[in-house]
């Protein structure tokens, strides 16, 4: 937390409570009022929407390769867990590579679902000024984590989604060996096709796919939405099956 930024005075006891009563987590977060409201772009608003909408340790998990699901400055965590991780530097932000790591080792992470830390923002901030937080960046952390968890047991897998979003990582996991045995639009002009040697196929040619792994590539919550029900619908399962990424 920065010394520019507010805490609620109930913030640490509440999210000690949380900690107390959930002996399965290992780290719980709360939710963020990002401020001065006036200078505050439609990124950052959304991104504050998006946030408060994780209210607890599952919606962190399946949320968690959008962007960093729980917003650091209130993150509270285990002595023994930290020591044990520790921060490191691999060239993209610290902060969510922690988050990750937590996930990836089988942790629990969750939320009190309240807004407990006023969040500054400013022009200043290392989110808008370092590389390690430039977009390419982000996107390299993502795919690491996903060939080593989600993907590690295979090379290939199935993309849904082939818009710039979905370009972009399917670079980043090819550096990792990991490539789209098919890739899963809804634009009938595409239908039919293939990109890199991957059949595109509509999102009911899923269910001759059993046992892939899906990874649903797209910008804003509203297809991701629309994603996660059509998927449901089929009976794939969220984190286990897929998992949606931006």
């Amino acid at each position: 937390m920065d010394a520019d930024d507010l805490m609620h005075r109930a913030r640490l006891r509440a999210q000690l409570a949380a900690l107390e009563k959930g002996r399965d987590l290992a780290a719980v977060g709360c939710h963020v009022r990002v401020f001065p409201r006036r200078t505050l772009r439609d990124g950052g608003r959304a991104y504050e929407r998006w946030l408060n909408r994780i209210d607890g340790a599952r919606r962190v998990h399946e949320e968690a390769f959008v962007e960093c699901p729980v917003a650091h400055p209130t993150l509270v965590i285990r002595r023994d867990i930290l020591a044990a991780l520790g921060y490191r530097d691999r060239g993209w932000p610290e902060d969510y590579d922690l988050v990750l790591r937590l996930l990836g080792a089988g942790h629990q992470v969750g939320v009190v679902p309240q807004r407990l830390l006023a969040w500054r923002d400013g022009p200043a901030r290392l989110s808008r000024t370092a590389d390690r937080y430039r977009l390419d960046r982000l996107t390299e952390c993502k795919a690491a984590f996903l060939a080593t968890h989600f993907l590690g047991d295979r090379d290939a897998y199935v993309l849904w989604g082939y818009g710039a979003t979905g370009r972009t990582l399917r670079r980043a996991l090819l550096a990792h060996g990991k490539r789209p045995s098919h890739i899963v639009e809804v634009h009938p002009g595409r239908i039919g096709n293939a990109i890199h040697g991957a059949p595109v196929v509509p999102p009911e040619a899923l269910r001759q796919l059993p046992g892939r792994r899906i990874v649903a590539s797209v910008a804003g919550e509203g297809p991701r939405r629309e994603i996660r029900e059509s998927l449901g619908s089929m009976g794939f399962h969220e984190t286990r099956d897929f998992v949606c990424a931006a």
